[in-house]
């Protein structure tokens, strides 16, 4: 395996963990739970004729995480390579924001991207390009946060797009393809990041476990699967663990 070098000190690695909304899960808004079943309703008709009147209610309202409109983020993790002080060695460094109050998780987010806007020029995820960034930049226009430079994609052309989507990399070019991470990871001798839950679970560890820190960990894990995705793509080899420290979320406020 080639273990050349490769500069990627300007890339902040991303995942996010959602889930639905509060709404929803209570049915507290009559508004928002007739909108979300007329979605429903549209999706089945456009699914070729696939309906899902097997799935029971909860399992309806599960899918409403899937879309900023009707869903919240629960966990946004990131992290990004540094070189250690003592022998220059590249490290990888990985942290969250999470928690309840999702207003203040993005906030964190957006300005943790404004402070560290000299030195990030680029966000990596895998299918970032479809989902997570999308998702990010409309919870913020919902909620009120400040949208940082680096997420103002509106009007930009397909490559003027500052996100490394690691997805569209597996793709090499191919136009109706896709893979999700856990099989990249298998199939590029990476260790699962899927060890204990998955999005499907997200939800219930957020609303009835309550288990915050396990959603971060488990989002942790996706963002160094993607970073170890994105080197063996790029020709490097995979990272050692001890070279990947985590950091807590309270020391970047």
């Amino acid at each position: 395996m080639n273990s050349k070098r490769v500069n990627d000190s300007n890339i902040l690695f991303l995942d996010i963990e959602t889930a639905p909304m509060q709404a929803l899960v209570d049915q507290s808004d009559a508004d928002m739970c007739h909108l979300w079943e007329e979605k429903l309703a549209k999706m089945a008709a456009l699914s070729s004729g696939e309906t899902t009147d097997d799935q029971t209610p909860e399992e309806h309202i599960q899918q409403a995480g899937l879309y900023a409109e009707f869903g919240r983020i629960v966990c946004i993790s990131f992290g990004a390579y540094y070189p250690d002080k003592n022998d220059g060695s590249q490290r990888f460094c990985v942290s969250s924001f999470f928690g309840t109050n999702e207003k203040k998780i993005l906030e964190s987010f957006s300005n943790m991207l404004v402070q560290r806007k000299m030195t990030i020029e680029k966000l990596c995820g895998h299918n970032a390009k479809e989902f997570d960034i999308p998702y990010i930049v409309r919870r913020m226009l919902i909620l009120g946060v400040q949208v940082p430079d680096l997420l103002k994609i509106f009007d930009k052309k397909p490559w003027e797009m500052p996100i490394v989507d690691t997805m569209e990399m597996w793709k090499c070019g191919a136009y109706r393809y896709a893979a999700q991470l856990k099989l990249l990871c298998q199939v590029l001798g990476i260790p699962s990041p899927k060890d204990d839950i998955d999005g499907s679970e997200v939800a219930g560890v957020f609303y009835k476990e309550q288990n915050y820190d396990r959603i971060a960990t488990y989002c942790q894990k996706d963002v160094i699967a993607t970073m170890q995705v994105h080197r063996r793509i790029t020709g490097q080899s995979i990272m050692d663990n001890n070279l990947i420290t985590e950091i807590p979320h309270e020391a970047l406020l």
